[in-house]
């Protein structure tokens, strides 16, 4: 939702005397609330995600190289869907094997409509991309595997 949108329901909530105001559509819900000194404030309780049952996995020769050659996980810092390239037709970011610098974009998260771009937080290598194209994300999952570079 657009800031003045948000600044238009304040607006709303402070002419009319509410006490709070909740606005929703297909894509957002936004709530606001008029908070005086001295109010008691209720924390919204949160209730977890039921955890997902999956068999053990044992570590393969692979992963246990991975595990001593120290990689640096890049993770989704939002949910959304994961696109390994700016458009349908272009070439991806980024390839397995690609020497990376820190600030270069890997991937886009879109979230809401709005593409997010994910970029290297170290100089590496890539070695893995563990997400397919199109492909829905959690907020802190690791999307690629680097090989720290100096």
């Amino acid at each position: 939702m657009k800031l003045e949108k948000i600044k238009e329901l304040i607006k709303i909530l402070e002419e009319n005397g509410l006490a709070e105001i909740e606005v929703s559509d297909l894509f957002t819900r936004v709530r606001i609330v008029k908070v005086r000194p001295g109010d008691v404030v209720p924390v919204p309780q949160t209730v977890p995600a039921p955890k997902r049952e999956s068999a053990p996995q044992e570590k393969t020769p692979v992963k246990q190289e991975e595990e001593k050659r120290n990689l640096h996980p890049i993770k989704s810092p939002i949910v959304g869907t994961f696109y390994r390239a700016p458009a349908p037709d272009a070439d991806p970011f980024v390839q397995v094997g690609d020497v990376v610098k820190k600030g270069q974009v890997l991937c886009i998260v879109e979230a809401m409509k709005v593409m997010n771009e994910i970029e290297s937080d170290i100089n590496g290598k890539v070695v893995e991309i563990l997400v397919e194209n199109a492909q829905p994300v959690e907020y802190g999952q690791v999307l690629f595997l680097l090989e720290p570079l100096e």
